[in-house]
């Protein structure tokens, strides 16, 4: 499906992604995936999505880096069939620091079909993790089939990142599944009901691993410093630095300079706080009311907004993300899904594991920006996620097949066995409260969407789906976990109860 692209002088605009009549963005050369300091070119030469020339000194973002290493053959095991496809990995090796491990390969199209397990050691000393899984299973986390971010740039196929904290050692394998066994796929194969796409035979063959296969190691940089609280414009809520759920208040500093980047990024959100700000404050429902300037006697469904920390307040690196911003028309539904990158990771840490999967989708997948529209941590700390302005229909990539005119919500954390915290949850109903009402959507309705093409629906197929529906009612995949998904039903009725419905 082609997305609609919206534009405002100076504070949006949408890279040229699919419109008929409009400049394709496709002609710009593909980044660099894996220079620390290559930058997505511009399509324009003065591209709102920059932001204004630079009028102040320009202030360095957090640093960030990615390691990428390829692997290669292990040595044979006794018990490998005989003709079966060689494991591939990595010995252990010292690296560099880092703090979130992933495995990408050459072809976007290209499952990997087998396992990954991942050992690290903990930075400065000798100690080593258990081995631990990485959900191979990542492809529908991703921008819509012949979407120029699909299309014109070059994407990898890539694994769910991992957290796995700071380490400066890592050992990775990565085994090919039997032909058995890939007869017994882990998402569920699609069926031939509701225009879905006809399931595939199988050859009785070993299944080889993708070609290209590399280790990325990144280490997201250092957090943002806090900044202090500013006097209030007219008529708004006064703008608080970040502070998060478990996190004790630090002393404030003065506030750095913001470069053209940064500065885009949070113009767009000008309506709803400062420049520069590092959260959006939450407001009461009248409050809210207010702010969207609804017409005399009317009483439209919208929740209270709630507190939402920026990507500044994060400490996204801006000059990573494609320059523009890409939009469609509206947002019908939201797509609730789970980070996979596991349950070992503080709130105070959330904002790295956000730099760290950023720094994966953009320079290891080759994505333009961040795939989700928003993200929530265990504490129910809410976030911004791409970058175009939280109120706006801004295009993500989280929902393969569906990312027109929905967004998408990451509870960081994997939940497949693991129920998640009462507070994300209680987030998810907040955030979705506010966003969808902001769209005449109703949390506890239906919605028609049409599909661009996923393993569970072709491109064209309409289909009926919750408002808030779950990454698997898209697309034949275990996320959002088991026991994040149990808790939709809980989220539906408590966001629409937040809308007054």
């Amino acid at each position: 499906m082609r997305a609609l692209l919206v534009t405002s002088a100076g504070v949006t605009c949408a890279m040229a992604l699919t419109l008929p009549l409009a400049t394709a963005a496709t002609a710009a050369p593909a980044p660099d995936l894996h220079s620390t300091s290559s930058r997505p070119p511009s399509t324009t030469p003065a591209s709102p999505g920059a932001g204004p020339p630079a009028v102040r000194a320009e202030a360095a973002e957090p640093a960030g880096s990615t390691q990428s290493l390829p692997l290669a053959p292990l040595a044979a095991s006794s018990d490998r069939v005989a003709g079966a496809p060689a494991a591939q990995g990595l010995p252990q090796r010292d690296a560099r620091p880092f703090s979130l491990v992933g495995v990408v390969w050459d072809d976007p199209e290209a499952e990997l079909h087998g396992t990954v397990q991942v050992r690290t050691r903990a930075t400065g000393t000798t100690r080593w993790s258990e081995w631990q899984d990485i959900e191979t299973h990542n492809a529908e986390h991703a921008a819509d089939l012949g979407s120029a971010e699909r299309e014109g740039r070059t994407v990898r196929g890539a694994t769910a990142p991992l957290w796995v904290g700071d380490s400066d050692g890592v050992e990775v394998r990565v085994r090919p599944r039997s032909p058995e066994a890939s007869d017994h796929h882990e998402h569920a194969e699609p069926s031939d009901h509701h225009g879905s796409a006809q399931p595939q035979d199988r050859a009785a063959a070993p299944v080889p691993l993708p070609e290209g296969l590399r280790l990325e190691l990144v280490d997201p940089g250092e957090d943002p410093a806090p900044e202090p609280a500013r006097s209030a414009p007219t008529g708004r809520a006064a703008v608080t630095p970040a502070v998060f759920a478990d996190t004790p208040p630090t002393a404030a500093v003065l506030p750095e300079a913001l470069t053209a980047e940064v500065a885009a990024a949070s113009a767009v959100n000008a309506e709803l706080a400062e420049l520069g700000a590092t959260a959006i404050p939450a407001l009461t429902q009248k409050e809210t009311l207010e702010s969207v300037n609804a017409a005399p006697g009317a009483k439209p469904y919208i929740g209270p907004r709630p507190k939402i920390i920026t990507r500044k307040g994060w400490g996204a690196d801006e000059k990573l993300r494609e320059r523009n911003f890409a939009y469609t028309k509206t947002v019908k539904a939201a797509f609730v899904h789970h980070s996979a990158t596991g349950n070992n990771y503080t709130c105070k840490q959330a904002p790295s594991v956000l730099r760290s999967i950023y720094r994966y989708h953009v320079k290891s997948s080759g994505w333009r920006d961040f795939g989700y529209n928003f993200a929530v941590d265990k504490c129910g700390n809410i976030y911004e996620g791409r970058a175009g302005g939280v109120s706006k229909a801004v295009l993500g990539a989280h929902t393969l097949g569906f990312n027109t005119n929905t967004m998408g919500i990451a509870v960081l954390g994997s939940y497949g066995s693991t129920n998640p915290p009462a507070a994300a949850v209680t987030a998810v109903s907040k955030l979705t409260a506010w966003k969808l009402g902001l769209f005449g959507a109703n949390p506890k309705g239906k919605v028609t969407l049409v599909s661009g093409g996923s393993n569970k629906y072709k491109a064209g197929v309409k289909v009926s789906m919750n408002v808030i529906s779950g990454h698997r009612d898209g697309f034949a995949t275990e996320c959002p976990g088991a026991r994040l998904y149990k808790k939709l039903g809980t989220a539906r009725t408590s966001s629409a109860k937040l809308q007054g419905r």
